[in-house]
């Protein structure tokens, strides 16, 4: 996708400032977006992701997405300032590395997890994405288009022992991409669902983690090429599907890319 492709729109990516976050504001700020890419408290890294794109694209701010309140700051600042909002990608989140730094050694059995941490995930990772996309979704609607993208990942690692209850919070981001979509049919707002594919070098893998495997982790830019493409009109007609980006074929068209992306067979409603 060329850097104008998306000159004009306006994007929304939580979590913006490290990993998955930090490569998506800069892949879209890269093709023509501006782009306010948010953080819960490191102001820092938002503000250094800006400085390193240095197109003067990208809006640094720190909300949380739990806080009902920053969320509509959030989309109001992109009102005020762009007057639009095309996208929002709600990839802020927190891993199994809140429950336990030895939790790919030493899995925590679901009794065993602190109630409180088990909330904090659930409220990151569930009611975030939900706050974020109220706030969006009237402005969206009254605008005739929008896209919402959720950041999820494998199924096997949801269901993978000891991993609650980050594997659950994501099983319920699934279903509300999903069933969003099926509120939005018809608004010109689509809701899709995008992973990695694979374990990725961001800041979820605990500092333990094995040197030789850690060579095998994906690029968290490995997501760009079909967010871009989710952030197009060329999307317009799919929603309420899931991408793996894994699966993505660089210097293949675009259609034959997102055609081989998708990874929602039995998933999706008839």
């Amino acid at each position: 996708m060329s850097g104008a492709a998306l000159e004009g729109r306006v994007a929304i990516v939580t979590g913006g400032g490290r990993g998955l976050g930090r490569a998506m504001v800069l892949g879209l700020a890269a093709a023509g977006a501006r782009v306010i890419a948010t953080a819960a408290r490191e102001a820092a890294e938002v503000e250094a992701v800006a400085a390193e794109d240095g197109s003067g694209r990208i809006v640094p701010m720190v909300a949380d997405v739990t806080r009902e309140q920053d969320c509509a700051r959030i989309v109001a600042l992109a009102q005020e300032r762009f007057g639009r909002l095309d996208l929002l990608v709600n990839n802020a989140g927190r891993g199994m590395k809140y429950v336990s730094e030895r939790f790919l050694s030493e899995p925590t059995r679901f009794w065993e997890a602190d109630p409180e941490v088990w909330c904090m995930v659930i409220d990151t990772n569930v009611n975030g994405p939900f706050l974020m996309a109220r706030a969006a979704a009237p402005g969206m609607i009254a605008a005739g288009h929008g896209r919402i993208v959720n950041i999820t990942m494998n199924h096997a690692t949801m269901r993978r022992r000891g991993f609650s209850p980050y594997g659950p919070s994501k099983a319920a981001l699934e279903s509300e991409t999903i069933i969003w979509a099926q509120d939005l049919e018809g608004t010109g707002v689509t809701v899709n669902a995008l992973l990695p594919g694979g374990a990725t070098a961001t800041g979820m893998i605990p500092d333990g983690f094995p040197a030789e495997a850690r060579a095998n982790l994906l690029d968290p830019a490995v997501v760009v090429p079909p967010l871009l493409w989710l952030a197009s009109d060329a999307s317009s007609a799919v929603t309420g599907r899931r991408l793996d980006a894994s699966r993505w074929t660089p210097g293949a068209p675009e259609a034959e890319a997102a055609a081989a992306a998708l990874d929602d067979a039995g998933w999706t409603v008839s």
